[in-house]
């Protein structure tokens, strides 16, 4: 469901940074649309063929992107893509950290999970948005501009992780350094926002093609597209969103509101007299 570029938000003039930019899911999706919408955007991944795969059609379609490949779990790489940002034509803006995930070997119950796996989670899923964001915002500050910080997190971090902890946990934290980095930042005009989305459709997720399982499980019966997560995230770039900060969008399909006694029709599956379920039927 991409986007046309007349229905977009304007971000004219703007310097985006987009921290893992080439997988093809997010923050590739991410990436199109702020270009689209006039962002001159700092595409970031630490593998340079994700960048020449999903990102670069992109750049000779036109689309003023700049692949940079850099590790962002380093300070090196944070300051490599600062310093792109820097010589990029326009003023910085903003920042979108997409870099996250759950690798295999870090799923199981907690009682097992490893000092290696917990550390390894925490860089992956926090370190990689938190240094991104500390340096964006000592850039923005020494600048004297206004400008909107993003992270993607999770539905994952605002409840219960199962079999997860070390992802749950990371993504938990972001909802922490989401608002104390917002109020740090509110008088310089600085804003930030997370996005946290439910079960979406991208080139990693682990997830089972399973309509029926789907039904069960999210309201709105269906995984989530990348685009469905961009779009918020746009929003969040944006002047629309301009007395907003500290805030998490939930861009779930309705699976945080779902309790988990409610039926594939979102009716409580234990209801009894005959005429209630009668009088709640489509």
């Amino acid at each position: 469901m991409e986007q046309s570029s007349a229905h977009l938000p304007k971000l004219n003039g703007r310097i985006i940074v987009v921290s893992g930019a080439g997988g093809g899911g997010i923050g590739t999706a991410v990436t199109r649309m702020a270009a689209q919408a006039g962002a001159t955007v700092i595409a970031a991944d630490h593998s340079e063929k994700s960048l020449e795969t999903h990102i670069a059609p992109m750049v000779s379609q036109g689309l003023s992107i700049i692949p940079v490949v850099a590790d962002i779990l380093s300070e090196d790489g944070v300051g490599t893509v600062m310093d792109r940002a820097r010589a990029a034509p326009g003023n910085f803006y903003g920042l979108v950290t997409v870099i996250g995930g759950a690798p295999p070997p870090t799923w199981g119950p907690a009682h097992r999970l490893s000092r290696e796996h917990w550390r390894a989670q925490l860089s992956l899923n926090l370190d990689s948005m938190f240094f991104m964001m500390q340096g964006a915002a000592a850039e923005l500050k020494a600048l004297r501009r206004p400008g909107s910080l993003i992270a993607i997190s999770s539905i994952n971090g605002l409840t219960s992780s199962p079999f997860n902890v070390g992802y749950g946990a990371g993504k938990a934290a972001i909802q922490s350094v989401v608002q104390t980095m917002a109020l740090e930042l509110a008088l310089d005009g600085i804003r930030v926002n997370a996005v946290a989305p439910g079960p979406t459709d991208t080139p990693t997720a682990s997830l089972a093609d399973d309509p029926e399982r789907n039904r069960r499980g999210i309201p709105m019966g269906r995984h989530g597209q990348v685009d469905e997560i961009a779009g918020p995230v746009l929003f969040l770039l944006s002047d629309w969103s301009s007395y907003m900060t500290g805030q998490c969008l939930i861009v779930d399909g309705g699976c945080n509101i779902k309790w988990c006694h409610l039926t594939e029709e979102n009716v409580p599956m234990f209801l009894k007299p005959s005429s209630v379920l009668e009088a709640i039927k489509r």
